[in-house]
């Protein structure tokens, strides 16, 4: 990455029926590829960072009988922030990507959705989410 951002302590982790065609697509939308590893075709872990911080962790799927939980591909929803989400659209659309938006939302963030190849949704926005409070500062006003 050019910037030393902290390491985020939320990474969603996806998988992927062609998951070496998924990092060829989010390389394409913008991400970096941080590591990879695994034989030929199967992805065992990857890491691919947001230039703007964060990032996600993506492997082949598993043809495991004993996985009570299995992550099907296309199943997450997956909420990026960016200071440009038109050119995140411009470059979707580039990659032949089902693209929405660019969508004002009404709580200030300018968004557009796109949809991978195996059908899970990305959402770029330029919201980056409300400032921590301190832990002992309690419930958020709507929480109480």
């Amino acid at each position: 990455m050019s910037d030393a951002h902290p390491s985020p302590g939320v990474w969603p982790a996806l998988r992927a029926q062609d998951a070496p065609g998924m990092i060829r697509f989010l390389v394409g939308l913008g991400f970096e590829e941080t590591a990879r590893h695994g034989e030929g075709g199967r992805v065992d872990h990857a890491q691919l960072d947001w230039p703007e911080g964060g990032g996600v962790m993506l492997g082949s799927v598993r043809e495991d009988p004993d996985d009570a939980w299995p992550a099907p591909p296309g199943s997450a929803a997956v909420y990026v922030v960016t200071a440009d989400p038109d050119a995140v659209a411009e470059r979707a659309r580039g990659l032949g990507a089902a693209v929405r938006g660019p969508v004002e939302q009404d709580y200030g963030s300018r968004e557009v959705a796109v949809r991978d190849p195996e059908g899970g949704l990305w959402s770029f926005g330029t919201y980056a989410g409300e400032p921590r409070r301190p832990a002992t500062s309690g419930p958020a006003q709507g929480d109480r």
